[in-house]
């Protein structure tokens, strides 16, 4: 059993969600806009808010490889999705935060995806794993197939909502919990919903539950990419979305909207059996995404080739009742890479110095204090248009992207919160883009990132051109 901190008597349970492209600013208590969740907003409300978690890697298989290794998938191979267009060769050793739970007498069980490729989930300690697989089963036994005919932009979904995706997850999730729960024994509970990622097709009453006509415009929207990596335009091509229109694109960001709230509403009935079971004062409570989605902003869709905060910035909040007071959390976190290690904190399971990339903020949580982290990174390494790799940092105030074969970005985000400006050329900030690179290169080189054997100089000595075929210092 692990060890237990202060007097109390049982290990905490954990129970874990993961929505996938779920944005940081699609969420009510984030006050960006107008998306109704009010389970997740109270579950923020009793809980931790992190305002300034970033994703590792904006892709979904990655990012779960960072979860569940704490570490930066770069390390081992695991760039992208598997079996898109290049294959996937990722070697995950190591260290396991969801083993250590497991050895330490957690049962432990998994509801949804599973995108690791070369393994399976009981390689990292699941017990029990209801696959997507079996939720389509069940879904196509009671609804049969459906022909939906609006491709990546969305449309209604005629099941009813309980035979949805997302109502079937849930429901799953329930009876796993009442096992785990009937078990006697602390346990891991680890929900990852495919959904709201694109196509979204939420059921009645959420598929009309926003009308196109009152959703506001992104704030990133209006894009012309003028002075941006050719790979951000041509986007527009490769999807055929070069004459989109905003009246178009409201449709589908409503229907986002109504995804979004329906997830919460299944989020709710999971977290009501864990109410009526007695357990929410001994479980710690995690809500996150593996990535944001374009969605129309910058008049994209999906998640690559960019590195906006449409995409790289999510939702976290860390809820145990009686245990972590009710608030905002000051500084970065890492999202995914830092929810193992500070699991393990919690609880009380100590674990080899060196074991994860990311931080264990448990001492930041139990305490009240920021998280100490004065800038976040993510990494993306291309491949379904084209390999294309950029590394980004932010501070918060600015947000720099190395685009190792392209123009670098530097935007102000206290300016420019859509950015939309390209400011790399502007010699004003020319001082904070040589910090800023010395911050990420020290970031990719703890990390082990091997990108930066062949072009640290770019970093260091600021050897990268920009627009007009100069150097940048």
């Amino acid at each position: 059993m692990p060890k237990l901190r202060g007097a109390q008597m049982k290990a905490p349970n954990i129970l874990f969600f993961v929505y996938d492209q779920q944005r940081y600013d699609c969420i009510g208590a984030a006050g960006i806009y107008p998306v109704k969740t009010p389970n997740i907003d109270a579950l923020a409300a009793r809980g931790a808010w992190f305002e300034r978690a970033y994703t590792p890697i904006p892709v979904c298989a990655p990012a779960r490889q960072a979860l569940f290794s704490g570490r930066r998938p770069e390390e081992s191979g695991g760039l992208w999705n598997p079996h898109i267009v290049f294959p996937l060769h990722a070697q995950i050793g190591g260290y396991k935060w969801t083993c250590a739970l497991a050895e330490a007498g957690y049962k432990t069980s998994l509801v949804g995806l599973w995108e690791l490729g070369g393994c399976t989930p009981a390689d990292f300690g699941f017990e029990q794993h209801i696959s997507r697989a079996e939720l389509a089963k069940e879904r196509e036994e009671h609804v049969g197939k459906v022909g939906f005919k609006n491709g990546y932009f969305g449309e209604s979904d005629p099941a009813p909502l309980e035979y949805n995706n997302t109502h079937i997850t849930a429901r799953r999730a329930i009876e796993e919990l009442r096992r785990l729960h009937e078990s006697g024994s602390p346990w891991l509970l680890f929900v990852d919903c495919p959904e709201p990622h694109l196509p979204c097709r939420p059921s009645a009453p959420f598929d009309t539950m926003y009308d196109p006509a009152e959703v506001p415009k992104w704030a990133g929207f209006d894009e012309d990419f003028e002075g941006k990596p050719y790979i951000r335009r041509q986007q527009l091509y490769n999807w055929g979305l070069e004459g989109r229109s905003w009246e178009e694109w409201s449709k589908t960001v409503a229907l986002y909207y109504g995804m979004v709230s329906q997830c919460d509403d299944a989020i709710g009935s999971v977290l009501a059996e864990l109410d009526r079971l007695g357990e929410r004062e001994n479980t710690i409570i995690v809500y996150t995404s593996d990535h944001g989605d374009m969605c129309g902003s910058h008049r994209l869709i999906d998640k690559h080739y960019n590195m906006y905060d449409d995409l790289v910035r999510v939702p976290l909040i860390i809820s145990w009742k009686g245990h972590i007071e009710p608030r905002r959390v000051g500084g970065f976190s890492h999202g995914c890479l830092d929810v193992g290690p500070t699991l393990l904190g919690l609880v009380g399971i100590e674990y080899p110095e060196g074991a994860f990339h990311g931080a264990d903020l448990s001492r930041a949580l139990l305490q009240g204090c920021d998280t100490g982290l004065s800038y976040a990174v993510s990494t993306y390494n291309g491949q379904q248009f084209g390999l294309f790799c950029e590394r980004m940092i932010t501070d918060g105030k600015l947000k720099y992207v190395w685009n190792l074969t392209d123009i670098d970005e530097l935007y102000d985000l206290e300016l420019d919160p859509g950015e939309l400006v390209n400011r790399i050329n502007d010699d004003s900030y020319a001082e904070r883009v040589k910090e800023l690179r010395l911050m990420l290169y020290e970031e990719l080189r703890r990390c082990g990132d091997p990108i930066i054997g062949w072009t640290a100089h770019q970093l260091t000595e600021g050897k990268k051109l920009r627009g007009r075929g100069i150097y940048t210092i």
